[in-house]
């Protein structure tokens, strides 16, 4: 029995100079596959446009349908599409056909308007009596008469819409921006078949490995970084700092002139769009390449999808923004050329785009993209990748922990490693325990709280005053103290570790688990990414770092934004495990008391943030080298021998009984020096006149000050150094700390008074030297520094109650702080 549909269908393309056939797919496929690429359509994506257009209604509608008709019948044939896929389409053509047409003879006539519109030779005798003989079908009965169809129509089932509307396939409707998705799933060679050849020159993507690095990056960071964060600083650039900017672009001066023709004119400064839907086309592309299954790249699509509901609210925002990124990437305003562009898919009644942008993911879909997304970044190397890509923003070309970094980065990791931090492979990962500073934190956070309740101690101090400039960043910490401090040197401590995991010169099984303590740690403090980004801006925009010339080095605040911002960006996509207990750091955090002791040895040295272990052997040699040359010390019985000598009697003692009682008689040290001076000094005799004469003059104020700060500070610089040699055992380390702490509690009542101490009796037993003044002058202030917290990392003294005084300073709002006595606030 001849289908009546069919029938009239094939009575259409009679039009197109068919012979009458009933069944208008029943063409051999060989002839239907050449006769479609000789119409122009190589394949599905070409028809699918084609069928789009044809339901435009203008005045070569009728053309074009009646076009859509024959290519619906090729593409049966040829098994592009399936017959029960291209009769719905046909179905829907022929329902707008007969609405917009009162009959055969005002069908036939808008044809032949449409025709001669196109350019067609009006006289086509062959369009002509195809004409005639549709009409003599039609009156001789043989045919479908047009009242016919519209009974036929209204009785056929309406089938699927000619888009899949199946759960998770309706996200495939966002590729119509680039092709249609006729068919799911995608075959390459009817729906891309160059689409290797694509992928290489277009994207030089040539295997799996690098298509899912692609697919992240676009996901994560694309070209939208650096577009944003260029506009953002362009906006508060000056026209000649804007001037001065294009001129450095080289090769990308029409890039820098279309951005600044769109923040001439108030064009939105956005374009996220141009990623995500690259993203999803590239999926595709993996998908018909079979390096991504169906489930992986519907995982993508999704994601892509989930992004743009996020940001946009309709198809014409995604569109604006897909077209200020294609301006910026093509280095020219498409602005203009929107509705051109774009028509098809904004306006025609068969777009795939006719579904609003909100409905194409369904929960399901959208959870399931979500966990997909997610376990791409469950290793926690992601986190340390995620958090080093602030400081080298191309680590985020990297986002598949499967691709190893090329030889040039390994070669200027390793070199980081050795000129920068002094780790070498030898002394294995030890030595990046060093850089974990818990106690840092602590200090931080204790300035920050001070700081906003106004109790940061004067910047005037009895050894001078604190400089302006680190007196206001000092006080700019108040700004921070909702934020907790440990992704100051968190963030820092990822950095390095990236760099371990470049270098390829440890043992990565070994580094996994300070990378899993970093993630617990910073999970613990920060439940989720936005309060680990806004602290992470804040913090780092306070405390700005310096370069070898000591000028400040530009913030990293606007690209931290960026990321906490951005719903792509790999921070709110890391496996955030925020658990209330049980969480690691990747060193271990002192006591407060401990933290307190370490400190006593001030500026001395380097500032001690963490607890101290042994270090490996080339830092064991510098550190033997250094109590040799000061000390003349050989070996643990020798050091523990002149601690103990620290501890019990000191410098202090020498002064006591060799210096103090001149005080008491002004004739007998006159006399004492002039007789030095008259004859030739030994070595020992000429520091013992230096000392006298320093005793004459009270030079800094040595015989007002009690002098034991000098010895507790040394006690504990050298007891530190004890420790890293392994001289010193963790009992005996930490009892001469106690001990340190009992000595400056018995001799002062705080840290101005013991900053005294330490500054008179480093001068007083200073050797000579013509560097002296100024070393005096830097030592005095370091421990002005350190007594005020100016700059805030100088020294932890401001944020810490000196041995035995009452507490002084207020609680801080955070959990990332030091353990301690439980009676404190602290």
């Amino acid at each position: 029995m001849v289908d009546p549909l069919n029938a009239w269908w094939g009575q259409q393309l009679v039009l197109c100079d068919w012979a009458f056939e009933p069944d208008p797919c029943a063409v051999k496929p060989s002839l239907a596959a050449s006769r479609l690429e000789e119409l122009g359509v190589p394949d599905r994506g070409e028809l699918g446009w084609r069928l789009i257009e044809a339901f435009v209604s203008d005045h070569l509608a009728p053309a074009r349908q009646l076009h859509a008709l024959e290519l619906l019948a090729l593409a049966a044939a040829a098994a592009w599409l399936s017959v029960q896929r291209a009769r719905a389409w046909m179905v829907q053509l022929a329902d707008r056909i007969h609405a917009q047409h009162a009959g055969l003879e005002d069908w036939l006539q808008a044809l032949r308007r449409a025709r001669g519109a196109e350019g067609w030779a009006r006289g086509d005798l062959g369009f002509v009596d195809a004409c005639e003989a549709l009409a003599t079908l039609e009156s001789e009965g043989d045919g479908v008469t047009w009242a016919l169809l519209g009974n036929c129509l209204e009785a056929e089932p309406r089938a699927e819409p000619p888009w899949s509307s199946l759960p998770g396939q309706r996200v495939w409707r966002l590729r119509a921006a680039f092709a249609p998705p006729l068919c799911l799933p995608p075959r390459q060679e009817l729906d891309w078949p160059d689409v290797d050849g694509w992928l290489k020159q277009e994207w030089q993507v040539e295997d799996r490995a690098a298509l899912i690095q692609t697919l992240l990056w676009l996901a994560g960071q694309g070209d939208r970084y650096g577009w944003d964060l260029d506009a953002i600083r362009l906006v508060e650039h000056t026209p000649q700092e804007r001037t001065a900017w294009l001129d450095g672009l080289g090769e990308g001066l029409a890039y820098g002139q279309t951005l600044m023709r769109f923040l001439e004119k108030g064009e939105p400064l956005e374009w996220a769009a141009w990623d995500w839907l690259r993203l999803v086309d590239l999926a595709y592309a993996g998908w018909c390449m079979e390096w991504l299954s169906e489930e992986e790249a519907q995982a993508f699509a999704a994601h892509g999808a989930d992004l743009l509901g996020r940001r946009y609210s309709d198809w014409i925002a995604v569109v604006q923004a897909y077209q200020r990124g294609r301006s910026l990437f093509e280095g020219r305003d498409n602005m203009a050329d929107i509705q051109n562009d774009w028509a098809l898919l904004l306006h025609s009644p068969a777009s795939p785009w006719q579904e609003t942008l909100q409905t194409l993911l369904d929960e399901e879909t959208r959870e399931a993209s979500r966990r997909a997304m997610h376990d791409r970044r469950r290793d926690p190397r992601h986190w340390v990748l995620a958090l080093a890509s602030l400081r080298a923003p191309e680590l985020l070309q990297r986002q598949w922990l499967d691709l190893p970094p090329d030889a040039a980065q390994r070669s200027e990791a390793s070199q980081y490693l050795r000129d920068i931090l002094g780790i070498h492979p030898q002394e294995g990962i030890a030595g990046l325990a060093r850089f974990w500073l818990p106690a840092q934190a602590h200090h931080l956070n204790q300035l920050a709280a001070d700081a906003s309740h106004g109790a940061l101690p004067s910047p005037v101090t009895p050894l001078g005053r604190a400089s302006q400039p680190a007196v206001e960043q000092r006080e700019a910490l108040k700004g921070c103290v909702r934020h907790a401090a440990t992704i100051h040197m968190g963030e820092k401590y990822a950095f390095y570790l990236q760099m371990a995991l470049d270098s390829g010169e440890f043992e990565p099984q070994r580094l996994e688990p300070l990378i899993a303590a970093l993630r617990s740690v910073l999970c613990h403090f920060y439940p989720f990414p936005r309060r680990l980004l806004d602290a992470w801006a804040c913090w780092d925009k306070t405390l700005p770092e310096l370069d070898d010339q000591g000028n400040p080095i530009p913030s990293l605040e606007k690209d931290i934004l960026w990321h906490r911002d951005d719903p792509g960006s790999p921070f709110h996509w890391l496996d955030w495990q925020v658990a209330s207990s049980h969480w690691q750091e990747p060193a271990p955090r002192p006591s407060l008391s401990k933290f307190t002791a370490l400190s006593l040895a001030g500026p001395l040295n380097a500032n001690v943030w963490s607890e101290p272990w042994p270090e490996s052997e080339r830092e064991a040699q510098g550190i033997r080298e250094w109590i040799d040359g000061h000390y003349g010390l050989h070996g643990p019985g020798e050091l523990q021998e002149f601690l103990e000598f620290l501890r019990e009697a000191g410098d202090r003692q020498d002064y006591q009984i060799n210096y103090a009682p001149y005080t008491l008689n002004v004739k007998r040290l006159e006399a004492e020096i002039a007789i030095l001076e008259s004859d030739d000094c030994s070595e020992e005799e000429r520091h013992h006149l230096l000392r006298l004469k320093r005793v004459r003059d009270n030079e800094a104020d040595c015989n007002e000050v009690d002098m034991a700060a000098w010895d507790v500070a040394q006690l504990v610089d050298l007891a530190i150094a004890g420790r890293q040699l392994a001289w010193l055992d963790q009992p005996r380390f930490e009892s001469l700390l106690d001990a340190a702490l009992a000595l400056a509690e018995r001799h002062y009542a705080g840290w101005q008074d013991y900053a005294r101490g330490l500054y008179a009796g480093f001068a007083f037993f200073m050797g000579e030297t013509e560097e002296r003044d100024m070393f005096l002058q830097g030592f005095r202030d370091s421990l002005v520094a350190w007594l005020c917290a100016a700059p805030p990392l100088a020294g932890p003294w401001a944020s810490l109650d000196f041995p035995g005084a009452r507490p002084r300073h207020w609680a801080p709002l955070h959990i990332d702080i030091l353990p301690g006595d439980q009676r404190r606030l602290h």
